[in-house]
This record gives C-alpha cells, sequence and structure tokens, in this order.
C-alpha cells in the first residue's frame, strides 16, 4: 500500500498538559515524515458525541489522511481499540462510537480490524493512555503504508458500537431536532439537514417564545436578534448576531428545540 502523506488528531486532551504532544511525538518515532493536522483538541472530556460531530464534518475536507480520534472514557477497559477502512482514508481510534459518522462521511466502512498486534505498540501499553501507546503508532504506521488487515483481525462492521442516531422530527410548519453542537461562538447546531427549513417560510419561533427570522449569513437579523439557518455542515443551526444564542435558548447538547412557522 501506498500509505498516507496526513495524520488528522482530535481528541478531548486540552493544550494545556503534554498529551498532545506526547502522541505527536509517537507519530514522529515511527512515521517522522508524516505531517499532522491538528483538528482539535478540545472537545469537551469524554464527550464522544461531539467528537463524532467534529470528525464527521471535517474529515471530508482534509486531504486523503489516516484519522486519529481519541475521546475515549472507557480506556483501559474491555472496549476494543479498531482501524476502520474506508473509500477515501482510515480511521483509528476506541470502538466506541467516536468514528462511525466519520466513517460514513467518508463513503462508509468497507472493512475493519481491531487493534492487536503488540508489535505496532510502544512499548508497554499504559492503561490510561492508549492515545500515546496504541493509537498514535498505528496510525503512523497506517500513514507509513502498512496493511490495515495487519493490526489484528477482522471485525464484523455490524458490531461495531454506535452512537444513538440523534431524534429529528419534521411536521407541517415545523421541525423538532435534538442540539447536536455548541461551537464556541455559542452557535447551536441541530441534527436536522439544512433542507428541514424549506418549508418554514422567514418568520420563525424558537421554542414557542422567541421570535427568530431566516437567512443565509449573521447579517441578515439585526444585532442581538435570532437568526436561523443551514450552517457550513448544511445543518440547521441557531446564531445571534454579535451573541450567543445558546445563553438565549439555555440548551445542551441533547436537548430538543422546536421551529415553527408564525
Amino acid at each position: 500500500m501506498g500509505g498516507y502523506g496526513w495524520i488528522s488528531f482530535t481528541t478531548d486532551y486540552g493544550t494545556f498538559d503534554g498529551f498532545v504532544a506526547a502522541c505527536h511525538g509517537s507519530i514522529a518515532r515511527v512515521s517522522p515524515d508524516t505531517r499532522v493536522i491538528d483538528v482539535t483538541h478540545h472537545v469537551p472530556p469524554a464527550d464522544v458525541t461531539r467528537g463524532a460531530a467534529v470528525l464527521a464534518q471535517t474529515a471530508p475536507y482534509l486531504p486523503p489522511s489516516v484519522h486519529l480520534a481519541v475521546v475515549d472514557p472507557g480506556v483501559g477497559t474491555a472496549r476494543r481499540g479498531v482501524v476502520l477502512a474506508t473509500p477515501n482514508g482510515l480511521l483509528v481510534g476506541p470502538d466506541n462510537g467516536l468514528l462511525i459518522w466519520a466513517a460514513e462521511a467518508l463513503g462508509g466502512i468497507t472493512a475493519a480490524y481491531e487493534l492487536d498486534n503488540k508489535d505496532w505498540m510502544l512499548g508497554d501499553v499504559s492503561r490510561t493512555f492508549h492515545g500515546r501507546d496504541l493509537f498514535a503508532p498505528v496510525a503512523a504506521r497506517l500513514a507509513a503504508g502498512a496493511d490495515p488487515a495487519e493490526a489484528g483481525p477482522a471485525v464484523n462492521p455490524s458490531s461495531l458500537t454506535r452512537l444513538p442516531d440523534p431524534v429529528v422530527t419534521i411536521g407541517d410548519g415545523w421541525i423538532e431536532a435534538e442540539v447536536l453542537t455548541v461551537d464556541r461562538f455559542g452557535n447551536v447546531q441541530l441534527a436536522a439537514d439544512g433542507s428541514a427549513l424549506s418549508g418554514l417560510g422567514t418568520e420563525l419561533m424558537v421554542n414557542g417564545g422567541v421570535r427568530a427570522r431566516r437567512g443565509a449569513t449573521f447579517a441578515d437579523v439585526n444585532v442581538g436578534e435570532l437568526l436561523v439557518f443551514a450552517d457550513s455542515a448544511d445543518r440547521v443551526a441557531i446564531a445571534v448576531n454579535n451573541g450567543r444564542a445558546v445563553v438565549l435558548l439555555s440548551v445542551v447538547p441533547g436537548d430538543m428545540v422546536r421551529i415553527a412557522a408564525r
């Protein structure tokens, strides 16, 4: 296999400690010529759904890569480490649902393997830092051209752990959808596709009491007003011009939001 020139790297490690640097070091020790794109290391701690959404919405815009993702509250338990093959790249990380949405965004899972080849790991694997000792060196070997089938035994893709599908309901003149993510600007992204807005018109109500307007960009509403729009990932999203929609609506990921015509 020809390998990949890039590894993308997504975690909840943050950047105040040395965790990310240690993983970069593991990659460099195995494949020093591989370049790393840091997607984010500020996924909220243990928030697998947020990590899955960020990875799925980013991976299709990156060069063909090995996508290394570690948001792993089950580290050290019986949960598997896996590599997933897709038509447009490989994904490495824990089998806890983190990788599935991105694999689907990259064309679907064509093969899966459990990470069980001790020769691919770095020394004695820490029970609490699989990112450094297991996932990063495996990603580096794959980027350098190793065959994913050498990582360990094949896994039936149907046995992989999946996150629950986010809830979306569409009615006549309204939609209800689960909050999928909230970005650093306070914009609220819902699980509904942007096309769900097509039948709602321009003047809207959010959660029964907050006036909003449908638009395409933040300047389509006055400062402080609520905007409903299809975001860059083609999801229904809610923003406040020069404000924070998450504060105005008092929602968190997993909450349901109703948008209706008025």
